[in-house]
């Protein structure tokens, strides 16, 4: 199922803090918590699933918002955004130091938000590429680099927002000229990747190229017989490979 983008929000002024919570659930993002300091922003951190973090730089605690960015630098692979009423150029040297992926300035209206969260995402996700992640393209070329394998998941690039797919609820991917489509129990997405370089970024022991235009997820399978595999009441040509292996782990 795809899910929407899950943010933590730390910042110690409550008032702000709700407003920035309607803002972001009006868009259609999911608020994971809403704390004032940095000890409960780490036990968040810790004990749930966080894709972003929108972070005070001034808090209600011995601790900054930039040590918060430093321990996030330093234990996640998410994004943070800084959001303050502090531009001075002292503060914001110092918030340089930690790398936050922006920096919003209050008072700001919903849409700068917004802007700001899709940004930093889009810019984290691209950096991934660059670095050596993989990743995939949405349909639309005006959104380049919009698609990210992370971890348990996949980002995908739906109109305005991203949302996660796991892994797991991904039964099989077609090679269709440059695209591949990806299908879940209920819906497609289309991405644009070679399949070989899609395949190597997923789980090595669920996905499996059942054919030159295919891969699989074994979890998915309902039926084989000697030239295909039935997943959700579709046949899918398999290689005698494939067949194979199949067959043996079936016997196993």
């Amino acid at each position: 199922m795809e899910q929407p983008i899950k943010i933590l929000i730390v910042e110690d002024n409550v008032i702000i803090a709700d407003d920035m919570q309607s803002m972001l659930e009006e868009i259609g993002y999911e608020i994971v918590d809403n704390v004032i300091v940095y000890e409960q922003a780490v036990e968040v951190l810790k004990s749930q699933q966080v894709d972003l973090v929108l972070i005070d730089i001034i808090l209600a605690s011995d601790k900054t918002g930039i040590d918060l960015g430093k321990h996030i630098r330093e234990n996640y692979d998410i994004p943070f955004i800084f959001v303050t009423s502090n531009s001075d150029r002292a503060t914001v040297e110092n918030a340089k130091t930690v790398k936050p992926n922006g920096y919003l300035v209050k008072p700001f209206e919903q849409q700068d938000l917004y802007t700001s969260i899709e940004i930093a995402l889009s810019n984290f996700i691209y950096g991934k590429q660059n670095n050596g992640g993989s990743l995939s393209e949405d349909v639309n070329e005006d959104v380049p680099m919009s698609n990210s394998i992370l971890k348990d998941s996949i980002f995908v690039k739906k109109q305005h927002l991203y949302y996660r797919i796991q892994f797991g609820d991904i039964q099989f991917i077609k090679a269709d000229n440059v695209y591949l489509e990806v299908n879940t129990v209920d819906k497609k997405f289309l991405v644009r990747s070679p399949l070989k370089d899609y395949l190597e970024k997923l789980p090595k022991n669920k996905f499996y190229r059942a054919h030159k235009s295919y891969i699989v997820n074994v979890d998915h399978i309902d039926a084989i017989n000697s030239k295909d595999i039935m997943i959700n009441n579709t046949l899918i040509p398999i290689s005698k490979d494939f067949k194979e292996f199949i067959i043996s782990a079936m016997n196993s």
